[in-house]
């Protein structure tokens, strides 16, 4: 089939004729994306939406083919393409000004805790470094200072948690840890 006959049938609805041009030019176009840093299944979504956005302006009869089809398609593909990867870099720099943002707040976060923590206690310091950095058992915790039981250990650990959270509210205000 010329492309001129291809084109009338495409333009009068023929669907037939829309997958013969599917597997007629699948390789060229696929191999495309494919080249371009694209999987085999971007490559096959790309064409398939090439080939309804060619089938719709055929079918609505504002089409007017000044080039053979392949090449009318062939660039539909490369600009649906060309957005992807656009869409691609825009999405991956965004993750990666969140991961930035991310571990930076994590970063000031912990220095305020830290900071907070070394005005407490010796005890209470050690049993919240041992506990939350240490990842100690109460157990452990109990054994190490020398506490009757883990119940004892377990108290003591709520009431440094207690002073601590006091001291970060009284001396940081909410937007400290938001900004």
């Amino acid at each position: 089939m010329k492309d001129k006959e291809i084109f009338e049938r495409i333009c009068s609805g023929d669907e037939k004729t829309l997958e013969f041009l599917y597997k007629k030019y699948y390789r060229m176009m696929t191999k495309m994306v494919i080249s371009n840093s694209g999987s085999e299944q971007e490559a096959k979504d790309i064409y398939q939406d090439a080939l309804v956005v060619f089938w719709q302006k055929a079918v609505s009869g504002n089409l007017v083919l000044t080039s053979k089809i392949s090449t009318y398609i062939y660039s539909i593909c490369q600009n649906l393409w060309r957005k992807e990867l656009d869409r691609k870099k825009r999405l991956s720099n965004e993750e990666k000004d969140s991961i930035e943002y991310i571990e930076h707040d994590k970063e000031e976060r912990a220095k305020i805790i830290n900071k907070c923590i070394h005005q407490l206690g010796d005890t209470c310091k050690k049993i919240l470094m041992y506990y939350y950095f240490d990842g100690m058992s109460m157990q452990d915790i109990a054994d190490d200072l020398g506490f009757a039981n883990t119940n004892t250990a377990k108290t003591k650990k709520y009431k440094c948690k207690k002073k601590l959270d006091e001291l970060v509210k009284s001396q940081y205000t909410e937007s400290d840890f938001l900004d």
